[in-house]
């Protein structure tokens, strides 16, 4: 009989029906007022004058009023870097013990974000709230005896001046409490180490010795650790090496393009819960099993603002126009597409985290990720998001039978126009014009931007096939392997120049 098993998952129910349902219009409210309270006596504060706003019974409406949007540039090149001068009490009280390093997918510079005490604590109680939610999914008692292997980033953090510097999943894992370091894997040692490659065959090596009921990570990464552990030990799959394997917590990107990929790997199918965790915050989590969409944390030091998504409003560089209007969450609407913008417990205020969501449910505050606001492919109109980029992609993988992980593409100027051209990740040999008609057909029949760009001034698709090798080369060449690093999905004209010439050179 699994005592312990039977016990924490008695205990996790208990816990969740004692909770209850929350209520996320009022626990937005009372975490604006919570961050503007708290935040009212430092240089922000009073520069946009906090007080004032929280004399209003609304007080949401003022603070947007008040408080411009601002992006990484803007608010580092304005407030982020007197933290490095020593300052104190400038966006959020007191100095933050520790800045996430993120380059994100768009550059090699990683961008030094804030990250609070507060913040750390925000974090943790995001992933027990998580862990009740498990209470929904029906797993057996004997899943709460098995050990979590998370593939983050190194927890061994760079110490600068008077703060630590890491990825957030690294510095998470630095700070999970004592009561879960019996479950952790690959734990602290094997965890610390800086190169990947040498830190997942660390993890093949003692693979053997775990019993591992979940995985977790972002996608691509995992995949590769996967196949490392399966051919050092010259297994069929995973599940030969892990038998009780049966959770999968995904995260940073869409787990769709993966999915074909992922399960290739397994001996037998696992749940598959994902989860919204940024170098900013943990900002949501699958909370039921009746939808892959996820439940913003609502009250927990992070309030959340939403512009409708209108290429209008998006500059050129990524950043939103301050004329763009914001709904709160009592405003939004389901189906529609929206930048997220984001005030928190690390001093971050309207911030442009750079994604954009959608709501599935919002009396639930369900989401989903539908893309990134620098990755949105407005050539020509076509007005492609990165969501319907992969549901094209996985029409393809489904018509013909094909593992694409990665891909990217770039509305590449010709002598003749503009074409969408597309770089699959994949083994197949499929014919690549057959591949480009039906991504064609794909795209025209989900989106009609999209149509009627092709009438007009793009003039077609083009599709080149490389090894899913070539993505994590160009990842490492660029940034590094594993962590929160992730492929760039839609390209500039330039960028792109220089992964072709990349790829020339990988074959």
């Amino acid at each position: 009989m699994n005592i312990i098993g039977n016990f924490i998952k008695g205990v996790i129910n208990v816990t969740d029906k004692i909770t209850g349902d929350d209520n996320p219009i009022e626990e937005q409210k009372e975490v604006l007022k919570k961050l503007l309270e708290s935040a009212k006596d430092t240089s922000f504060g009073k520069e946009y004058d906090f007080d004032s706003i929280l004399e209003n019974e609304d007080i949401q409406t003022p603070f947007k009023l008040n408080v411009p949007y601002f992006d990484y540039k803007e608010i580092n090149d304005n407030w982020w870097y007197k933290l490095h001068e020593d300052q104190t009490d400038v966006t959020w009280p007191g100095s933050p013990d520790y800045f996430a390093l993120s380059s994100g997918t768009t550059g090699k510079t990683s961008k030094r974000i804030p990250v609070t005490d507060e913040m750390i604590d925000a974090i943790r109680q995001a992933g027990i709230k998580q862990v009740l939610a498990l209470s929904n999914f029906d797993l057996p008692a004997d899943f709460f005896e098995t050990g979590i292997l998370m593939l983050g980033s190194s927890t061994d953090l760079i110490e600068n001046d008077d703060h630590l510097e890491g990825e957030i999943s690294g510095i998470s894992a630095s700070n999970i409490p004592s009561w879960f370091s019996g479950y952790y894997k690959p734990g602290k040692e094997i965890a610390k180490i800086e190169d990947w490659d040498e830190r997942v065959a660390k993890i093949a090596e003692k693979a053997p010795n775990w019993d591992i009921g979940a995985l977790s990570g972002i996608p691509s990464w995992i995949e590769l650790m996967l196949k490392e552990v399966i051919k050092k030990h010259n297994l069929n799959n995973i599940h030969d090496i892990w038998p009780n394997l049966q959770v999968y917590t995904s995260g940073g990107v869409a787990f769709g393009p993966y999915e074909k990929s992922f399960n290739a790997l397994m001996g037998k199918p696992v749940t598959v819960i994902d989860t919204y965790l940024a170098s900013e915050g943990f900002i949501a989590f699958q909370s039921r099993p009746e939808t892959d969409a996820m439940k913003l944390v609502t009250g927990n030091g992070i309030y959340f603002e939403f512009v409708p998504f209108n290429p209008d409003y998006i500059l050129e560089d990524g950043s939103l126009s301050q004329e763009a209007p914001s709904l709160t969450l009592s405003e939004v609407e389901k189906g529609q597409n929206y930048v997220l913008i984001i005030s928190t417990v690390s001093g971050a205020w309207r911030y442009l985290i750079g994604d954009t969501v959608e709501f599935t449910d919002v009396e639930r505050a369900e989401i989903k990720i539908t893309g990134r606001t620098k990755f949105f492919l407005n050539t020509v109109g076509s007005q492609l998001s990165v969501n319907k980029l992969d549901d094209a992609l996985q029409d393809i993988m489904e018509t013909f039978d094909m593992e694409i992980p990665e891909y990217t593409l770039c509305a590449k100027k010709y002598e003749d126009g503009f074409y969408h051209t597309w770089y699959l990740g994949t083994t197949s040999k499929q014919d690549s014009k057959e591949v480009a008609k039906k991504l064609d057909e794909s795209l025209k029949a989900a989106n009609k931007n999209y149509k009627v760009a092709r009438s007009k001034a793009l003039k077609g698709v083009k599709v080149f096939m490389v090894d899913p090798d070539t993505f994590y080369s160009w990842n490492d060449r660029n940034k590094k392997k594993g962590g929160q690093v992730k492929m760039e999905r839609v390209m500039k004209e330039v960028k792109f120049a220089e992964w072709e010439d990349f790829v020339e050179k990988q074959t």
